[in-house]
């Protein structure tokens, strides 16, 4: 009987304990830069051992996309996923709202960026343009891409371009829109629109600022309901971290900068990116135009339900 009550107990403890390895990941750019300064300074393992945690491992992966860290989240191979706001939506949607954003990571515009000299507005395209951006038809960018045209051509042909554009990574991107390539555009985040534009042969056709005339939240972390519901204390944790990298960027701004470039291994130019980081990377609340992705992915079709507003893509912890 008291081996019986022993298992129960034992069983009881296992059911209630929380993950003690963390799998999360982040992306290229310097949205990301919030995640990177938490991996490098390890504010994660902090915040959850001062919840009482123990020990937590925490490891972390890079992708070149929001499709990918989709599948490594439903595949189980990460706890937490971040990047751009159309696939976690998608995400949102597909499974039925179990899958729900634990904060924002910053505000940012999608920009695009043309090595073509005769592409202006959206009606210069021609088939001989290709256009870069992390994943055909589901990213980010190639929801602005399809907002741009459904506001320019009529929701009708919100897709009309998607032929045009090609898969990759941002660095990827930079490096064959700064060469002799078959890309002539480009749809990115910082820095790589702005290393873009320091090149005299590129030129900006229009940012998502210019299209919703208002910033808006681009990059996010979300996670699983049934990961949320077993780990409510590790939850918070990553939350307060998160918050504490912001508080430390702002004001380490040099340092941060440096963090970036040490992390990514980046032969950016180191003014450039202190630039951006001191006018730029800013953190965004949930509530910053992020339903006009939602809402136009419900109204092409994309979606099958339509959030109310934004709390019901956040779980209750929502980061600021």
């Amino acid at each position: 009987m008291r081996k019986f009550l022993l298992a129960i107990a034992f069983f009881s403890v296992a059911a209630c304990a929380e993950k003690s390895t963390l799998v999360i990941s982040k992306q290229y750019g310097l949205g990301y830069l919030p995640l990177i300064v938490a991996e490098e300074h390890k504010l994660i393992e902090k915040r959850a051992k001062a919840a009482g945690l123990g020990d937590i491992k925490v490891e972390w992966a890079t992708f070149g996309g929001g499709s990918t860290a989709n599948d490594a989240l439903l595949s189980g191979s990460a706890d937490l996923v971040s990047g751009g706001v159309a696939p976690f939506v998608r995400l949102w949607d597909k499974t039925n709202g179990k899958v729900k954003a634990l904060l924002t990571l910053n505000e940012a515009p999608v920009v695009f960026v043309s090595n073509n000299p005769k592409v202006k507005t959206l009606r210069d395209l021609t088939d001989k343009d290709r256009i870069a951006l992390p994943a055909v038809k589901v990213s980010i960018q190639a929801l602005v891409l399809q907002i741009a045209t459904a506001k320019e051509f009529g929701v009708k042909n919100y897709d009309k371009f998607d032929r045009l554009t090609v898969a990759l990574k941002h660095p990827d991107a930079y490096a064959a829109l700064s060469s002799e390539t078959e890309i002539t555009g480009h749809i990115g985040l910082e820095p790589y629109s702005d290393l873009e534009l320091l090149n005299k042969k590129n030129h900006k056709v229009f940012s998502s600022y210019d299209i919703f005339g208002a910033p808006h939240s681009a990059n996010l972390v979300w996670t699983s309901e049934d990961f949320y519901t077993k780990n409510p204390k590790l939850a918070k944790a990553i939350v307060d971290a998160i918050n504490e990298a912001d508080e430390w960027i702002s004001t380490h701004k040099i340092e941060a900068a440096e963090l970036y470039l040490t992390s990514a291994k980046s032969k950016e130019p180191k003014d450039l990116i202190e630039k951006i980081v001191k006018e730029g990377v800013y953190r965004s609340k949930p509530t910053e135009n992020i339903t006009v992705f939602s809402d136009f992915l419900f109204e092409t079709g994309a979606i099958k339900s339509k959030p109310k507003n934004w709390r019901e893509l956040f779980f209750d912890a929502v980061g600021k």
